[in-house]
């Protein structure tokens, strides 16, 4: 667990937004800023916007800073702003960590260069200089994506540098939680695949950058807070209810995320929307079963 009780700006359920589009792929940035204040509505504790869930690879220049620009001003008092500031280059990280402290952000979400495999060396001075700009980093251990495996020996350099104050980690492997926790003792974990909150929860996680919050914020924070509360009666609340979701958390993982989870948004009644090349139409077979996955959510009456 954390060493402070103090709730954090990157502590409780920060939602990966999804990134609307409008039918000409031009971004919907009214319905954008409009998710935003939805999601703090309905319980969430902030958003990460320019997350590989809001596609931020496919986003030009002008509408990455405008995404952030836009959550910034639509989120209320409290709402924290975690925008990804990942990039090809530090360079580029460096500058997208100062637009976002620039526009208001109170804290980064930051993956590893992912053009290459970078050293550990390299990571280091990537992550040095994204905290130039002043804001709290929570790293990104996305291995499988980014082909950068933030080991819990790197994460606990980085933490003990100064460089990030918490991880988001999606590796899969939560036995990691514990040896990072070992290794780094001061710093945050946070959950980082939908379908790991209670394992991750039971591992001591303060946070969650969420997927499927996007579709059923209500309902997500509920399964967050029994999986982290500590008490033994909320576990045993949130197994069931993590186990009859988990056909549904763990599209999160999965290569069609991003679609899957607009999909989700759609049948629920939101905009999800289509995606940008080259992300394209699910197949018939995967588009069914998250349908039927989704449907079962919302006959159990999720929201």
């Amino acid at each position: 667990m954390s060493t402070s009780t103090e709730k954090k700006p990157w502590h409780g359920v920060l939602v990966a937004t999804a990134l609307p589009f409008n039918d000409d792929y031009s971004v919907d940035y009214d319905g954008f800023a409009e998710h935003v204040a939805w999601l703090a509505e309905n319980g969430c504790d902030g958003v990460a916007p320019n997350g590989s869930l809001g596609e931020y690879q496919n986003l030009s220049e002008e509408e990455r800073a405008t995404v952030v620009k836009v959550a910034v001003e639509a989120a209320p008092k409290g709402f924290v702003v975690m925008p990804g500031v990942g990039a090809y280059g530090g360079l580029q990280t460096q500058y997208w960590a100062e637009q976002a402290a620039e526009a208001g952000a109170q804290a980064l979400m930051l993956l590893p260069p992912n053009s290459y495999r970078a050293n550990a060396q390299e990571v280091i001075e990537h992550y040095r200089l994204a905290a130039s700009a002043g804001l709290p980093i929570v790293a990104y251990n996305n291995p499988i994506d980014t082909k950068v495996d933030l080991t819990p020996s790197l994460i606990a350099e980085l933490h003990n540098e100064g460089y990030i104050v918490g991880v988001k980690e999606f590796s899969g492997d939560v036995r990691r939680a514990y040896e990072i926790k070992e290794l780094a003792p001061t710093m945050d974990l946070l959950i980082g695949t939908d379908d790991t909150i209670v394992e991750m929860g039971i591992a001591g996680a303060v946070g969650w950058v969420a997927g499927y919050p996007n579709a059923f914020p209500q309902t997500m924070c509920e399964l967050y807070r029994l999986s982290t509360s500590g008490d033994m009666n909320d576990l045993a609340k949130a197994k069931e209810l993590y186990r009859e979701s988990h056909s549904l958390l763990r599209w999160d993982s999965k290569t069609e995320f991003v679609q899957a989870i607009k999909l989700s948004m759609d049948l629920a009644g939101r905009k999800g929307g289509i995606c940008r090349p080259p992300r394209g139409p699910l197949a018939t077979e995967i588009h069914e079963r998250i349908t039927a996955d989704t449907m079962a959510a919302i006959a159990r009456n999720y929201h």
